[in-house]
C-alpha cells in the first residue's frame, strides 16, 4: 500500500557530499515525521535525522553539523544532505515515514524503504 523510493546512494571521496532522496507514494492520508537511519556492516541500524511535519529535526551526535535534513510536504518527499563525510559513515541509509493511510487515518505506521549504500572511500 505503501512504497518508499530512494535514490542518491553511490560512492564518494572522504570529506565530499552525497544528497539522498526519498519519496512516499501509495494509499496515504497524511505523513507526520520522515528522516533516515543507517546500517553499518557489523552495526545495528541507527537513527541519523528526523524531521516532523512543521520542520523540527532531531540529528544523532555524530552527523551534527555535517548532514541536513529537509522535506517537501507536496511530494511527500525527505532529502539527506550529508556533507564533509567521513569513512565512518559509510553504511546503509534507510528512508523512515510515519504516516497514516487513508484506509485507517487514526492509526499511525511506520514505513521503511529498500535502502541506498553510501560508501565513503579514496
Amino acid at each position: 500500500q505503501v512504497h518508499l523510493e530512494e535514490s542518491g546512494g553511490g560512492l564518494v571521496q572522504p570529506g565530499g557530499s552525497q544528497r539522498l532522496s526519498c519519496t512516499a507514494s501509495g494509499n496515504i492520508f497524511s505523513i507526520d515525521t520522515m528522516g533516515w537511519y543507517r546500517q553499518a556492516p557489523g552495526k545495528q541500524r541507527e537513527l541519523i535525522a528526523l524531521i516532523n511535519t512543521d520542520g523540527g529535526t532531531n540529528y544523532v551526535g555524530s552527523v551534527k553539523g555535517r548532514f541536513t535534513v529537509t522535506r517537501d510536504n507536496a511530494k511527500n518527499t525527505v532529502y539527506l544532505q550529508m556533507n564533509s563525510l567521513k569513512f565512518e559513515d559509510t553504511a546503509v541509509y534507510y528512508c523512515y515515514s510515519s504516516l497514516r493511510l487513508k484506509t485507517s487515518v487514526w492509526q499511525v505506521t511506520d514505513y521503511w524503504g529498500q535502502g541506498t549504500q553510501v560508501t565513503v572511500s579514496s
